[in-house]
């Protein structure tokens, strides 16, 4: 039977990229830790094996399903007895060519780049709310800088991470004082999601930076246990980029 009393955080896809290192991070910090994943289930088997202690878990679930949604929050309360993190990292773009107009008006792109960068979290956090507010919990989305300098990948994915962002302030004030709702924006993050950018734009990239660096996934982890344990933190939008916004 699993303590009751440790924390619990509940990481989705979460079994690679910033989600296996926050997943990692927030183990080593004394959370248990629920990995959510959506194809891979060997993958996410490996990460929960490495990842030490007892009561963690992984659970399949498809996030651009609002019914999968909300399986997954009642079987990772069934398996933990309680919700203290909610890190929505889910996501989702098409790569398209953002100099042209007639590239970025594909009706598919935009409705699942809405329910996969908007409407995902909304679920997610509305069927945590009850569980994250007996524990004074904190919910953290991954948003993106596309959504601050309005431009990334397309402009549909560029849209939805801004609205995502918006949406982050908006639910701040509606779950208040029990929960802490914020978001994280990385810039460009060496995950396999990157490789899908040239050398060249990479160096671009990095040039623009002033640190002349690029963000890892483990700073960001860093940043969302912040956020997780911050106690006065919500509404709040954190760009983690190495300077190029600045």
């Amino acid at each position: 039977m699993a303590d009751n009393t440790i924390p619990v955080a509940l990481i989705t896809a979460g079994s690679a990229g910033l989600g296996a290192a926050a997943s990692k991070l927030f183990a080593r910090s004394g959370y248990r830790v629920i990995i959510n994943y959506s194809s891979n289930t060997e993958r996410a088997e490996k990460l929960l094996a490495g990842l030490g202690g007892n009561g963690h878990t992984a659970i399949k679930a498809d996030l651009s399903s609002r019914t999968d949604v909300e399986r997954l929050v009642k079987d990772a309360v069934a398996a933990s007895g309680r919700l203290d993190v909610v890190f929505s990292n889910g996501g989702w773009t098409a790569f398209r060519d953002t100099t042209r107009l007639d590239d970025n008006v594909f009706d598919e792109d935009w409705d699942r780049a809405f329910v996969m960068n908007v409407k995902s979290h909304l679920w997610l956090l509305h069927a945590a709310e009850a569980h994250l507010a007996e524990q004074d919990g904190a919910f953290i989305t991954t948003a993106s800088l596309a959504g601050v300098n309005g431009m990334g990948s397309s402009l549909a994915y560029s849209a939805a991470k801004a609205a995502q962002i918006h949406m982050v302030r908006g639910l701040a004030s509606m779950v208040g004082p029990n929960i802490r709702v914020n978001s994280v924006s990385p810039g460009l993050l060496e995950t396999e999601w990157a490789e899908r950018f040239s050398p060249e734009q990479k160096e671009a990239t990095l040039a623009k930076t002033k640190l002349k660096r690029f963000a890892t996934v483990d700073d960001v982890a860093e940043q969302v246990l912040g956020l997780a344990k911050s106690k006065s933190i919500t509404g709040v939008n954190i760009i983690i980029d190495a300077g190029v916004n600045v």
